[in-house]
């Protein structure tokens, strides 16, 4: 990914929400199969850490990324953004991307 890519992506991510949250628990089976079901449905997923997790932030992130297959776009504070493309959706000029959905 170049880095006007990357650039272009977390401009989109700014006004998204987190859609996957990782607890106290930190990284576990039900957060990847639900951050799975996210990538490919959004492509772009906001990533949300709790104060109390096991993990650093980098460290779950870089984690996510390398087992989804995904990249990871930004870090910011106790937030990440992941993306991966799915060639799948819709990419038509003029439809809305499929995380602003």
């Amino acid at each position: 990914m170049t880095g006007k890519e990357r650039a272009a992506l977390r401009a989109e991510a700014h006004h998204l929400r987190a859609l996957v949250h990782v607890g106290h628990q930190g990284v576990t089976d039900a957060i990847r199969a639900a951050l799975d079901d996210a990538l490919r449905t959004h492509e772009l997923v906001k990533i949300q850490l709790a104060k109390r997790a096991d993990v650093s932030i980098k460290v779950a992130a870089n984690e996510l990324a390398k087992a989804l297959d995904a990249e990871v776009v930004q870090v910011i504070g106790r937030t990440t953004t992941l993306y991966r493309e799915n060639l799948e959706l819709p990419h038509k000029a003029g439809t809305p991307p499929a995380w602003s959905e």
